[in-house]
């Protein structure tokens, strides 16, 4: 019995995901600048490819205005690299026109045969300084005029920031029944009020388990509310060895070049930087002990020189793999691992902790992938 509502109540396993460091976010020594590791196209792709190697069944692909790869160049440039392994592309809403939006989509879509989903994002772009709840509603008619092109003949939508009329769906049609699957992270009433009402799977960082709860609870009284249910995710990033005493030193290791000024300027110059999550992330930081745990195996030294996700699991393979089943046995379905620097740590958990885990991809779980290539007009459809 799950803590929540799920909508995978009954899936025997997860989609255990890895994450590119698309936005300048490798590191041997957290926050100390290493050439080798920069976010270059070869060095982006070679982390996916490792991924796949690995057997993750998705890899993140985040988004900012940060010197690395722009995020759908980087997933068209490596769809054909891959065959196995989904991407999960983050797309901030309002970037691009919402309806050339959907064609880019649908395009990846069928570049991928249905290996693509996409994670929502709200955050401010370069030079923007918008109000919350207005970035929300944005986003809100965004996914709204996406699902209508995925979903109907034509788009017709009325909205704050956008309006349209009797506009055909033919080139916007996907190579997923029903499109890509939506995942979302936010902690704001209104963030949440959007994940409630369109989105698949609700995105979180960790935070002490009964914090998680919570969170969890919040969410899923806000779907029902909608007559609806999510499946959870939870992001977050991972030191992992044989003996606990090895991670812990690694986890020291990682940091013992840091400096702090240095690292709060890492966090300053992310667009999320200001986020009721991020502040989250930090209230974790100041509840943790001496040696930066808020609980057994979590440890939140990252978050010193990260924004966002600032925390990591750091233990023994036996106890990574038990902290993984509390969280399945909460509810959540998906997990976005990553770990620093990216290949050495995404061999390091697919080699221990991965190969014990059974996996799955959500959107062939879901149904959203068709054997065959479907009649669209990007596919098999007749031609008009």
């Amino acid at each position: 019995m799950t803590l929540v509502p799920v909508t995978s109540a009954d899936l025997d396993g997860a989609e255990v995901s890895w994450f590119s460091a698309l936005c300048s976010d490798d590191y041997e020594f957290l926050g100390v600048p290493n050439g080798t590791l920069r976010s270059s196209w070869e060095h982006c792709r070679d982390i996916l490819l490792e991924a796949e190697k690995q057997g993750f069944r998705n890899i993140l692909a985040p988004s900012s205005y940060q010197v690395g790869q722009d995020t759908l160049s980087f997933v068209a440039g490596c769809a054909p690299l891959t065959s196995k392994i989904n991407m999960l592309a983050a797309i901030r809403c309002g970037e691009m026109q919402p309806i050339m939006l959907a064609r880019t989509v649908a395009t990846l879509d069928h570049m991928l045969k249905g290996r693509l989903t996409l994670n929502v994002i709200s955050s401010d772009f370069p030079g923007e300084v918008a109000d919350s709840s207005f970035r929300y509603r944005r986003s809100k008619e965004v996914v709204e005029i996406l699902k209508q092109a995925w979903t109907q003949d034509e788009i017709n939508y009325e909205g704050e920031a956008y309006n349209f009329k009797e506009i055909s769906t033919d080139p916007a049609r996907p190579y997923q029944t029903g499109g890509p699957l939506l995942y979302f992270g936010g902690y704001s009433p209104a963030a949440v009020d959007l994940c409630a009402q369109h989105c698949d799977v609700y995105l979180m960082w960790p935070e002490p388990k009964d914090m998680i709860a919570e969170r969890m609870k919040t969410v899923a009284a806000k779907a029902t509310e909608y007559g609806r249910t999510l499946d959870y995710g939870l992001r977050v990033h991972m030191i992992v060895r044989d003996t606990e005493a090895e991670a812990k030193e690694y986890a020291e290791h990682l940091v013992s070049k840091l400096d702090d000024e240095y690292g709060q300027l890492i966090r300053d110059r992310a667009h999320d930087s200001v986020s009721l999550g991020v502040a989250h992330q930090t209230k974790a930081r100041e509840l943790a002990d001496k040696f930066g745990y808020v609980e057994p195996n979590m440890w939140t030294g990252v978050g010193r020189a990260r924004s966002g996700c600032g925390a990591a699991l750091v233990g023994s393979t036996d106890q990574v793999l038990s902290k993984i089943e509390e969280y399945q046995k909460m509810g959540i379905r998906a997990f976005i691992f990553s770990g620093y620097p990216h290949i050495d740590e995404c061999i390091s958990f697919g080699s221990r902790v991965l190969p014990q885990l059974k996996t799955v991809s959500l959107p062939e779980a879901y149904g959203r992938v068709p054997a065959e290539t479907p009649a669209t007009p990007l596919g098999v459809g007749e031609r008009r």
